[in-house]
Parts: structure tokens; sequence; C-alpha cells
């Protein structure tokens, strides 16, 4: 026993010094680092401070409204309505009202809520947040089941998506839905519970990605749209080519309303890219690709290289499955999108929708070259395709859903009076099933288990608690969109037009969009 203690206290003794001495004499003589063969001990203590540098700044250093690429307060703001429906702060805003941007022109005469058309008559029932207590070292809330108004569309007001076109054109009662995020990238858990919580929210869509139509996409009784990317994945042969059987097989199917050919994305100019460590049997099976193999689609599709072969193939696609075809697009060379437009309204072959992304989307790993200069952000790039649309006569044919961080209500208020019909939304529905912004999407290590198809790092991840977060999250988008529609003295958010925005330059000069 005498002989054991001693040996224990000898390791004790003696073990860090050691274990001290090893790491020194490595770092020594590694050949990698500079600053750690000259300083072994100090090197070490800068690396680790530089490997937490990410987090002491979001959570420490950073102001409220300074991270990127989105502030705490964004964030916040986010996490807040999907917890608790809620949009109160107090004290005032912290927005720079020095510096400029778009306001919305409130009237001097607002509409009562009683005058708003706005359709409350079915209740959804959720689950919220209620705080009890909330100290330095304790915190306790717990759910609370709500049945809430959903702010749904007027029917008068309901937007419809290839009413003159299609076979069955796609009816929408909500202007807020899900930007494409794909099975793949997002595990199964996060698209389950965006597929269950969008469901039942009602009035909304869910994008698939360009990674295909999964079983968990179908979770929730929620209106899909199909995204086809350059790689065709899931409605491609084995070697490739496009598969009119398969795109029939997903065109028959109810809760598929639409299909959207991805010309490009704000985050991903290029063709798309998933990690090898994403693609597991399931995801190969879906896409129809090898196991574990990286994938880099195509920059670009095969079947069209011009304007005209490109408005042809979608008329392929509407007539096949008999529902809407959209494009979407990243607004860049102002030639080829007036060129375009122009082909739409000479041959009058024009697709039932245009989803136009700014270029500060970012939900999917891309380059940091392509996604810091390519391509316009959306405030730039919508106003213009509006107004194009207009000149050429085709804006009462073509639907406009927009993208780009239009995570709150007023963001995507003042999206619609610049031009959208429709708002897409990724990262704000990211927060709400469990994001952190740890800015790891590429690399399958989530550590929330969101953007990752790892099933340990998944557990993290509640489908059900997620889910009504959803829900919550898209219903308080929608009632503070009909708070923004009363300031601005009009009835629906479907009138909202470039005569109630403003915009204010950082000298103090006010001049309006029109």
């Amino acid at each position: 026993m005498l002989t054991i203690l001693l040996v224990l206290l000898l390791l004790i003794m003696t073990g860090p010094p050691l274990l001290i001495y090893y790491f020194w004499w490595r770092d020594r003589n590694q050949r990698e680092h500079s600053v750690l063969r000259n300083f072994p001990i100090l090197g070490k203590l800068r690396y680790m401070f530089e490997k937490m540098g990410p987090e002491l700044r979001q959570y420490l250093f950073l102001n409220d409204n300074e991270a990127k690429p989105f502030s705490r307060n964004e964030y916040e703001a986010a996490v807040i309505a999907g917890k608790y429906k809620s949009r109160i702060i107090g004290f005032g805003s912290e927005r720079d009202f020095e510096a400029g941007g778009f306001y919305l022109q409130n009237a001097l005469y607002p509409t009562n809520r009683n005058e708003l058309r706005v359709d409350n008559s079915t209740k959804v029932s959720t689950w919220v947040y209620e705080l009890d207590e909330d100290n330095l070292f304790t915190r306790k809330e717990h759910l609370v089941e709500r049945d809430i108004s959903p702010y749904l569309l007027a029917e008068e007001d309901t937007i419809v998506i290839g009413k003159e076109t299609c076979r069955e054109p796609f009816h929408v009662r909500g202007l807020v839905g899900q930007s494409a995020m794909s099975f793949g990238s997002l595990g199964d858990k996060a698209i389950t519970a965006l597929s269950i919580g969008l469901g039942r929210a009602g009035g909304t869509w869910m994008n698939t990605g360009e990674g295909g139509l999964s079983d968990y996409h179908l979770k929730g009784n929620v209106d899909i749209i199909c995204q086809i990317g350059p790689a065709l994945f899931g409605v491609r042969d084995e070697d490739g080519t496009f598969s009119v059987e398969a795109f029939k097989q997903k065109s028959e199917l109810p809760q598929v309303k639409a299909f959207e050919l991805k010309l490009a994305q704000g985050a991903k100019t290029r063709g798309g890219h998933i990690d090898g460590s994403k693609v597991t049997d399931e995801i190969a099976r879906i896409r129809h690709v090898r196991v574990g193999e990286t994938i880099d689609s195509p920059n670009r599709f095969s079947e069209f290289q011009t304007h005209t072969e490109l408005l042809a193939f979608v008329e392929k696609l509407r007539e096949i499955g008999g529902k809407p075809v959209g494009i979407k697009l990243v607004v860049g060379n102002m030639k080829d999108i007036e060129s375009l437009v122009h082909e739409m309204a000479t041959s009058q072959t024009v697709p039932d929708f245009i989803t136009i992304d700014g270029s500060e989307g970012g939900t999917g790993a891309t380059y940091q070259e392509l996604a810091d200069t390519v391509g316009l952000p959306l405030k730039a790039a919508l106003p213009y395709v509006h107004r194009l649309l207009i000149e050429h006569g085709l804006r009462d044919q073509v639907k406009l859903f927009v993208s780009g961080k239009l995570i709150t209500a007023d963001k995507v208020a003042i999206a619609l009076a610049l031009g959208a019909d429709l708002v897409n939304i990724a990262r704000g529905l990211m927060f709400n099933v469990g994001c952190i912004q740890a800015q790891v999407c590429h690399t399958n290590r989530c550590p929330v288990g969101v953007a990752t198809t790892d099933p340990k790092l998944q557990r993290a991840l509640v489908v059900d608690e997620k889910s009504f977060r959803v829900t919550n999250y898209i219903i308080s988008l929608r009632e503070g969109l009909y708070n923004m529609t009363a300031a601005a003295g009009v009835r629906s958010p479907t009138e909202l037009s470039e005569e109630h925005v403003m915009y204010q330059e950082p000298d103090g000069r006010v001049r309006t969009i029109e």
C-alpha cells in the first residue's frame, strides 16, 4: 500500500513537469509555426486565444450591432420571436439613425386593426416559452400551450403563381417562407423540424434546395417548392442527364406545388458544394451520387446555354408537370438580365416566378472570394428587376421571390415595398432550429446539430421543440408585417409599394424610391 502511494505521489510530482517539457520540446522542434519554435509556451497561449477568438468577440467584445453576418440584435430578434412569439423591446431602438438606410413612410392617419384585410378565423395551436426567473446564475422558464392567430392574407389577396399558364397554379396565403436549404447541407432533424413547423403555421412554403426532395421535407403538411440545380439532383439518370420520368414522379406529389431552376444563389454564384463527409448512403440515394464523395455541381446547366433554350426548358417542365416553374438568379451583369427579360417579352415564354437572391445570402458553403464580391446585394438588385419587368409589360405575369438577410418583419416589409411579391428566409429559420452562428456549416461539425449529418451531433436538436419555434417565428413575422401595413395606411401587405419607402442618406438628405 505504501509503495502504491509513493508511486502515485511521484507521478503527481513529476507528471505535469514531464508533460510540459514534452510539449515544449515538441513545439521547439516542429517546422510549421514560427512563433512556437521560438516561444513554445507563449505561442501555445496565443493559438488558444486565437481559437477562442470568434466566441469571445461574439459574446463579449462586439457590441449589439457589430457582428457579421448577423449582429447580436438581429440574432436575438429572430430567436425571441420563435421562443416567446414576441417582438417587444424596451427603451428604444439601437439602430444607427445617422447611417444611410431605408425607412417606411408612415401615414398621418394609419389603418385601424379592424380595417386590415387579414384572415385570423382559424387559430394555430402552438407552444411558447414563458420566463419565470432570469438572474445572473439562474434562469427558469416553462412552455405553455397557446392558440394564436395565423395572420394569413385575406382570400381576395391570395398570391396565385402560374394562374394563366399552369394546370395546377400555386396559391399562397402567407408572404414569408423558407428559402432553399438542402437535406445534406442540413441534417434530417433540422429539415424535419422545419417541415413540421412550417406546415403547422400554414400559408407558407418550403424550398428543398438543389439537394433534392427527401422524406424529411414531406414530414409536415407544408407546400414544397422543389429546386433543381445544374447537377439535376433527384431528377436525373445515373449518368447525370435529365430524367423526364423522375421529374414527372416529383410533379405528381400533392405537396410539391412548384419547381425552381437554380441558375445561381447569393452564397455561391458558382455550382453547389457539399463535403464528402456529409454524403451518406441516404443522401447518395436521393441525389444519385456516390457515397462519401465531395460534390461540386456544375456552374451552369448543360441542358441550355442561351435565353431561348432556358425558356424552352422552363416551358418543357411546365408542360410535363402542369405546375409553376421559375428561375433563381443573382443579379450581376445588367446586359444579361436585360436581354433575358427582352427575350421573355419577345417570345412570350415567361417563367411563372423569378427568385432574386441577394449576394449577401449565405447558408451554403462557398468560397470567400465569391461570397464577398460577386453579384449585387438585394436592395440594389430587386428594384432593378422589378422596373425592368414593368418596362417590358411582364410584371403582372411574373411573381418575384426575394431573399437576402430579411429576418425581421421590417426588412420583409421594405422588400415588399421595393417590388417583391414573396420573401424567402433561411438563416432566421436556422436560428430557430438551434443555429448559434458557429460558422462551421461546411465542416459537418455543427455543434448544435443543424448543419450536420452526424447522428451524435444531431442529438442536440429536439425536433418537437424546434418545430414550435419555427411556427412561432413565421407567424410572428406575419403579425409584424401587418403592423407595418397599418402604419403605412394600407389594408394589406400586398399593397405596400415604392411610394411607402424612403431612403435617408448619411448626410441626412431624404429621397423617395420613386
